[in-house]
Order: C-alpha cells, then structure tokens, then sequence
C-alpha cells in the first residue's frame, strides 16, 4: 500500500497535461489558457453543427447566402459613404504572407509524406503489422461512418477535445487519486481470487 501510495503521488507531480500537449498554442487553446480563442472555436463550432445538422441547411447555400449580405453591404455603405462623406468600410488586408502559405505548405508536406511512407511500407515493405494496423483503423472509421455523418463526429471530436483536457488539469489530483484507488482494489481482488483458486485446486 505504501508503494501504491508512492505510485499515486509520483504520478501527480510527474504528468503535465499542458507539457504532453507539446505546451504550444495549440495546448493553451485546448486547456482554455486562451479563454476567448477557446470560445469562439468552441462557439463557431457548435453554431456550424446547428446549422447544418439541427436546422438542415445546406453548406453552399448557407455560404452564398451570408457571402450575398456581406457583399450588400459593404456595396450599400460604400455608394452612401461617397454620398454623405463616411468613411469607407474597414476592410482589413486580405492577402496572404508568403509566411503563413509556407506553414501551410509545410503541414500539408509532412502529413502527403507520412501518407506516401505507409503506403510504401504496405506496397513494397510488405509490412503485416503496419497492413493490420491500416486495415484496423480504417474499419474503425468506416463503422463511425456508418453510425453519424463527418460533421456530426468532428463536432463530437471537439467537443471532446476542449472539455475532458481541461476537466482532467483542473481536478487531476482527485481523478489521479480515483484512479489508483480503483487499480489497488482491482489488483487485491485479483491477488484473492487468485489465492482462492489456488487454495481450491490444492484440496481437490
């Protein structure tokens, strides 16, 4: 009990959730170190979901509808800005860094040859376990698949994703605590069962 009581308190002041996270943007966005941002991801979301999946638009109907507003506008506040001597509509710098298209760039780089290395590894390898694997995960996602639409699931995945992280950093010590508890019940009452057969087997 006392090495389990040493393994609890070991495992609550080694695990970070914010250094597992990689302890970046993207972590503090996740753990709601970045409340706002975290929001209106969370907030964009969800209204997407309700949209597309609750009220049943459509996609491209929805965005040649807002785009057709946004258009108006910004036509109307700049004929009446030339008229009543305003000042034109603040539209920000719409074009792209050469900086932020090579981050995109790179990203996507790195996941085609991620792709292309597992289907090397498949083709030419030979590799049964890399095969399985690939067939494991994509008879996983098949069978999500079948069970809700990508939207839905992409809404489940971040819903997830921004509130079991957080949840777990705010109240680790108790779920850890919960946890080691339910392994040291769990192994005595296999230590017991163990013994038990053990005892039965040497009478009979």
């Amino acid at each position: 009990m006392a090495d389990d009581r040493g393994s609890a308190s070991a495992l609550r002041s080694s695990i970070s959730v914010h250094g597992l996270m990689g302890e970046g943007r993207f972590a503090d966005v996740l753990l709601w170190r970045r409340p706002r941002l975290s929001g209106y991801i969370l907030g964009i979301m969800t209204v997407s979901w309700f949209l597309f999946e609750v009220a049943g638009h459509s996609m491209l109907s929805l965005i040649a509808k807002a785009l057709l507003l946004l258009v108006s506008i910004l036509f109307f506040w700049a004929r009446s800005a030339a008229i009543l001597n305003r000042p034109l509509p603040p539209l920000p710098n719409l074009d792209l860094s050469d900086r932020a298209i090579d981050k995109i760039t790179d990203c996507l780089r790195i996941w085609i040859n991620s792709g292309m290395d597992v289907a090397r590894g498949i083709a030419v390898g030979g590799e049964l376990l890399l095969f399985l694997k690939v067939m494991l995960y994509l008879w996983i996602a098949s069978y999500v698949g079948s069970l809700c639409n990508f939207l839905t699931l992409l809404f489940i995945v971040v819903s997830i994703s921004f509130t079991i992280p957080a949840l777990y950093e705010k109240y680790q010590d108790l779920i850890n605590d919960s946890l080691m508890s339910f392994y040291v019940s769990a192994k005595n009452i296999f230590k017991s069962s163990k013994t038990s057969s053990i005892k039965e087997k040497k009478h009979d």
